[in-house]
């Protein structure tokens, strides 16, 4: 075996994890995300930068106003799992760069002074940022139902600011009953691969 991970972390990591559409009653806790977090936090990403933001969708009131800006298709199961994230990345995450890079502090003024490029950087790191919470959320034993068929201007206006691009909503909890579409096919090593 090429890989040290052992097969049944794999499974619940990759081979068996899906994308729930359906959710049990089981609450997921603030401690659940918490140790999400404390896992996926330690991702690396360029310039050792954190521009992922994560809304916790909780009342009543605010999944009413979150499932209104979602694609027909996935309103109800919005509405139904246990929780929702909202998935953002902050355009000003390079003023946390002098703490999150000691050792280069001037990196916040020398690479990202310009909007746009802070803009591009954080879209590309939080998106792998959001890629690693995804796994983080299958590592906890949850299922994560992540989206993108949604309204992003609405979204943004009804949750974010300026300062925070939407990226994703994700539904997260235990699977609930016919929860899986049928396994969609992925591409072969060799379509994907090139070597150089």
């Amino acid at each position: 075996m090429s890989l040290v991970l052992d097969a049944a972390a794999q499974d619940l990591l990759f081979r068996d994890a899906r994308t729930a559409n359906t959710f049990s009653d089981e609450p997921v806790t603030e401690e659940q995300v918490q140790a999400i977090y404390d896992l996926v936090k330690f991702g690396p990403t360029a310039f050792n930068q954190t521009p992922l933001r994560i809304t916790l969708v909780r009342s009543p009131e605010a999944r009413e106003r979150l499932v209104k800006h979602m694609a027909e298709g996935n309103q109800a199961k919005t509405a139904a799992a246990p929780l929702v994230a909202i998935l953002s990345a902050d355009n000003e995450f390079h003023e946390e760069l002098p703490q999150l890079l000691p050792h280069f502090p001037q990196a916040k003024d020398a690479f990202f002074s310009e909007r746009p490029v802070r803009e591009q950087s954080a879209l590309v790191n939080a998106s792998l940022q959001a890629a690693y919470f995804i796994v983080g959320v299958r590592a906890a034993g949850l299922a994560a139902g992540p989206m993108t068929g949604l309204d992003f201007a609405g979204l943004q206006k009804e949750f974010l600011d300026d300062d925070h691009t939407p990226l994703m909503v994700v539904n997260i909890g235990k699977p609930g009953e016919d929860a899986w579409f049928p396994r969609s096919p992925r591409l072969e090593f060799d379509q994907v691969v090139t070597t150089v």
